[in-house]
Order: C-alpha cells, then structure tokens, then sequence
C-alpha cells in the first residue's frame, strides 16, 4: 500500500529551497521533534507560537507530550509564512488567522500583493476586521428585533 502524504508549501525567508514542499507523513500524530524537521524552526518556536496564537493547541498523549495533528503543521506552516515570508508581526499574524486571510491566502497559493500598494500586512487585516465589525453590528441589531418580537408574545 503505498504510503500518502500531504504537500504544503515551506517558504524560509532567503533559502535557496525556498519553494520545497513540505510532506507531511500520512499519520495521526506527530511529536514536537518530528514538526520541528518537517518545518525547519526550533521547539522553543512552536512552543512560543502555542501560547501566542490560540489556533495552535496540539492536544498532550497520556505522557504529557505534544501530540500535533495534521492540521496543527498545516497551521504552523502558516504562521511561519506570515512570519517569515509576509513580514507579519505577531499580531498581524494573530489577527491575520483569527480573520480567516492567512488560510484564504494559502489555498489561492502564494500570490504576491499589488505592486505600489503602501498598505502593510497589519493595515490590510484592519480592513477585513472593520468588515467584520459591521456585520457584528448588524446581526446585533436583528437579534434585538427578534427579541422584541418574542417579548411582545409573552
């Protein structure tokens, strides 16, 4: 049976390799040694990247160690690409995962911004959050009219 795997892109800010895929081995779990070959960063990183980004919470095996899933590299493999490869800080990249850009971003591949443009990474994902602050806005103002509808029927 051969063996299947999944293939992401690993971009490291001035390698030569820059465009090798990573493969990510057809299993279940992964320990913290192993993502740390398969992306190229040190523990001391992903263990950073843990308490800085809530997306990234590899569940612990019986033994207390860091067992991470497929879609755990996928989104370390992420942060390392706004981090890296996008100039995001930590927050931009915080705020990039948090809107859904950074995984949009990934699956339209590695599309480089217009030319000229003067917004920076963390400028650009304020955009998308007043985006998402309007539609806050507007599903509280429904909710309101649905509670005075339910209040006017008791």
């Amino acid at each position: 049976m051969p063996e299947r795997s999944l293939k992401l892109v690993n971009r490291q800010r001035g390698s030569a390799d820059s465009e090798a895929p990573v493969e990510i081995p057809d299993k279940l779990f992964f320990s913290i040694g192993e993502v740390c070959k398969l992306v190229k960063v040190e523990p001391y990183v992903l263990r950073f990247w843990e308490s800085e980004f809530p997306r990234l919470k590899p569940g612990k095996g019986p033994n207390g160690r860091r067992m991470y899933r497929k879609r755990d590299i996928e989104t370390v493999l992420t942060i390392k690409h706004l981090l890296y490869d996008q100039g995001f800080t930590i927050a931009g990249a915080r705020k990039a995962l948090a809107a859904g850009a950074a995984s949009a971003g990934a699956r339209q591949g590695d599309r480089e911004p217009p030319q000229g443009s003067d917004r920076s990474p963390s400028e650009a994902v304020s955009g998308t959050s007043a985006g998402v602050a309007e539609r806050v806005r507007t599903l509280k103002s429904e909710l309101r009219a649905i509670l005075t509808i339910l209040n006017r029927r008791c």
